[in-house]
């Protein structure tokens, strides 16, 4: 709980206060769950449609694409990652929900224009603005990404979110769904309840 009590005035009601506000980044933190569902869904689905477009539908088992992918010796390996669960399971769409977050975000970097993004990116992300660049609109969705990813992962280890900036959390992810599609954007602002529950922490 000191998290909780550093973010809160000593005094009578300190321990009150404090569990309000561990109560309310819970619940918040619940809230999340939904919009980072259809962000995550949206995202992989069209990373994997610009890539079918280019390496094939089986892409996790294309060996120019698996190639493509970087291979480090430490840290996390987009490579190894596809490899491992493309062995688990016999489809695309049973790889698509076993790699790792981080892989989605991965491909939104500068190695892949040539290859990928190029030739699909406006077309798997139809909500982009006409004018925007490849570089830019990669780049956005990269930088949105990362910030999501971090989010995601302290929801997912019970950490405390109530030192983020929530909004700009909800932001990106609402950017990102907008991106890929409008009807998925619409239905986010619809069910979402966190815009509801941040004027609600505990002050």
């Amino acid at each position: 709980m000191s998290t909780y009590d550093a973010s809160v005035p000593t005094g009578d009601e300190h321990t009150r206060r404090a569990l309000a506000l561990y109560v309310w980044n819970a619940e918040i933190a619940s809230e999340f769950l939904v919009p980072l569902h259809l962000c995550e869904v949206a995202i992989r689905n069209a990373v994997s449609d610009a890539v079918s477009a280019q390496y094939g539908p089986r892409w996790p088992w294309a060996d120019g694409f698996v190639k493509s992918l970087p291979d480090p010796k430490k840290g996390y390996n987009p490579r190894r990652d596809v490899m491992t669960v493309r062995h688990k399971v016999a489809t695309t769409g049973k790889v698509i929900p076993e790699v790792k977050f981080v892989f989605w975000q991965k491909m939104f970097t500068s190695r892949y224009d040539n290859a990928v993004w190029d030739h699909q990116l406006k077309h798997v992300l139809p909500g982009a603005q006409k004018g925007a660049s490849v570089p830019e609109l990669r780049g956005r969705v990269y930088a949105d990404l990362d910030r999501i990813r971090l989010l995601r992962n302290r929801i997912a280890h019970h950490e405390p979110i109530i030192a983020r900036d929530l909004r700009a959390d909800l932001d990106a992810i609402a950017d990102l769904v907008a991106l890929r599609c409008p009807d998925t954007a619409k239905l986010l602002s619809t069910v979402e309840r966190v815009s509801q529950l941040l004027p609600q922490r505990p002050q």
